[in-house]
């Protein structure tokens, strides 16, 4: 469901978009509506919306100037506007999307569903950037993992980690030199301690450091090939959380 809000200082424009949109567009919601720039910003500032219809001019400031206030945006912008073919072009160049006023329903239709995808690909893009983000940045945390053996305690760094592999109520870890360690501590454990920014539990007894991933190769859920060439099975419900990571 696509949260909107409706910024138009005409209220008979917007009356006739949210009937359309409740008729045509059952996939989104109007959340709020606002006549001016000003009740514009307060109210996607407090609702978070994943869609604006967007008209250009309005009092107290032009859309421009209310976006410009809130960069970075981080929701979808539709434009519903009276301007002509010529000067929508510029909005096309720059893939942004616009309606032209009086509102074409088929037209209507795409523009939203076109959104969606977008906002799907800007959120998997965003889970990427700030994976990438997140390992530039110096960690204050402890680099190394304590793993309970039969004799004690086993001080591992992260880094070395490629894969852990559940054994019943055990974990094998997997590291980068070849070795193998065997912990008492269940996968669960390890899915909890492990930081989230590198690695992904890709099945119930698998979990991936995700900097040695080597190949995907397609199937029902899919097997990654890591670095060691050793062949990890995701399940289905996993693959879309593993693809994200990586942008797709």
């Amino acid at each position: 469901m696509l949260n909107c809000i409706i910024v138009d200082d005409e209220p008979g424009n917007t009356r006739v978009l949210r009937k359309m949109l409740g008729e045509f567009c059952p996939d989104t919601q109007v959340m709020g509506e606002a006549t001016n720039a000003a009740e514009a910003e307060k109210i996607i500032r407090e609702r978070s919306p994943d869609l604006v219809f967007l008209d250009i001019e309005m009092p107290y400031g032009n859309a421009f100037d209310l976006l410009e206030r809130l960069m970075p945006v981080k929701f979808e912008v539709i434009f519903v506007t009276a301007f002509n073919e010529y000067s929508l072009k510029a909005f096309k160049y720059n893939a942004l999307d616009y309606l032209l006023k009086p509102v074409n329903i088929p037209e209507l239709q795409t523009a939203v569903i076109k959104a969606s995808e977008r906002l799907r690909l800007l959120d998997s893009n965003r889970q990427l950037t700030n994976l990438l983000a997140n390992l530039k940045q110096p960690d204050t945390r402890l680099h190394k993992l304590a793993i309970p053996t039969m004799g004690g305690l086993l001080f591992i760094p992260i880094d070395t980690i490629t894969r852990c592999e559940a054994s019943g109520g055990y974990t094998s870890i997997y590291l980068k030199n070849g070795e193998k360690v065997f912990s008492s501590k269940n996968i669960k454990e390890y899915e909890e301690l492990l930081p989230a920014s590198t690695f992904l539990r890709v099945h119930n007894s698998h979990i991936v450091n995700l900097l040695c991933v080597r190949k995907y190769h397609k199937g029902r859920g899919g097997t990654i090939e890591m670095e060691d060439h050793s062949m990890i099975e995701v399940a289905i419900r996993r693959r879309n959380e593993f693809f994200s990571r990586f942008g797709l």
